[in-house]
Protein backbone atom coordinates (compact mmCIF):
# COMPACT_ATOMS: atom_id res chain seq x y z
CA UNK A 1 0.00 0.00 0.00
CA UNK A 2 1.23 3.81 -0.78
CA UNK A 3 0.66 6.42 1.32
CA UNK A 4 0.66 10.18 0.02
CA UNK A 5 4.17 11.64 2.03
CA UNK A 6 2.27 14.40 4.28
CA UNK A 7 4.33 17.14 6.43
CA UNK A 8 5.33 16.02 10.04
CA UNK A 9 2.89 18.60 11.04
CA UNK A 10 0.00 17.17 10.10
CA UNK A 11 -1.48 14.98 13.16
CA UNK A 12 -1.93 11.36 13.20
CA UNK A 13 -3.96 9.97 16.10
CA UNK A 14 -2.01 6.68 14.95
CA UNK A 15 1.62 8.50 15.51
CA UNK A 16 0.23 10.50 18.70
CA UNK A 17 -0.81 7.45 20.05
CA UNK A 18 2.69 5.28 19.69
CA UNK A 19 4.72 9.03 20.88
CA UNK A 20 2.02 9.21 24.07
CA UNK A 21 2.88 5.98 25.16
CA UNK A 22 4.50 6.26 29.31
CA UNK A 23 7.77 4.60 28.07
CA UNK A 24 8.50 8.04 25.67
CA UNK A 25 8.37 10.05 28.11
CA UNK A 26 10.67 8.57 30.31
CA UNK A 27 13.10 8.14 27.53
CA UNK A 28 12.17 4.58 27.64
CA UNK A 29 11.96 2.31 24.61
CA UNK A 30 8.57 1.89 21.67
CA UNK A 31 8.03 -1.20 19.59
CA UNK A 32 6.12 -1.65 16.92
CA UNK A 33 5.85 -4.26 13.75
CA UNK A 34 6.61 -2.75 10.66
CA UNK A 35 3.82 -3.85 8.99
CA UNK A 36 1.78 -1.96 11.32
CA UNK A 37 3.63 0.85 10.55
CA UNK A 38 3.62 0.37 7.12
CA UNK A 39 -0.46 -0.03 6.65
CA UNK A 40 -1.31 2.99 9.54
CA UNK A 41 1.28 5.62 8.37
CA UNK A 42 4.36 4.52 5.72
CA UNK A 43 8.00 4.05 6.89
CA UNK A 44 9.31 7.11 5.85
CA UNK A 45 6.52 9.20 7.39
CA UNK A 46 7.65 7.50 10.95
CA UNK A 47 11.00 7.84 10.44
CA UNK A 48 10.41 11.52 9.60
CA UNK A 49 8.57 11.18 13.25
CA UNK A 50 11.26 9.55 15.00
CA UNK A 51 14.14 11.88 13.40
CA UNK A 52 11.93 14.76 14.16
CA UNK A 53 11.84 14.21 17.52
CA UNK A 54 15.49 13.42 17.93
CA UNK A 55 14.88 9.94 18.75
CA UNK A 56 17.23 6.63 17.73
CA UNK A 57 15.43 3.98 15.38
CA UNK A 58 15.95 0.40 14.52
CA UNK A 59 14.74 -2.05 12.61
CA UNK A 60 15.22 -5.77 13.44
CA UNK A 61 13.42 -9.15 13.10
CA UNK A 62 10.02 -7.28 11.43
CA UNK A 63 9.93 -4.74 14.40
CA UNK A 64 10.35 -1.19 14.74
CA UNK A 65 12.48 -0.23 18.11
CA UNK A 66 12.34 3.09 18.47
CA UNK A 67 14.93 4.73 21.63
CA UNK A 68 13.37 7.43 23.52
CA UNK A 69 16.10 8.96 24.07
CA UNK A 70 18.38 11.51 21.82
CA UNK A 71 21.50 10.97 23.76
CA UNK A 72 24.68 8.77 22.06
CA UNK A 73 23.54 5.64 21.22
CA UNK A 74 25.96 2.32 21.61
CA UNK A 75 25.23 -1.00 20.20
CA UNK A 76 27.34 -3.66 22.05
CA UNK A 77 26.58 -6.48 20.19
Amino acid sequence: MRHAVLPVTVVNPWLEGVFSAKAVARGGVVRRAVRDVEREIGRLRFVAEVRRRGFHLVECGGQFIVICNPGQMQVLC
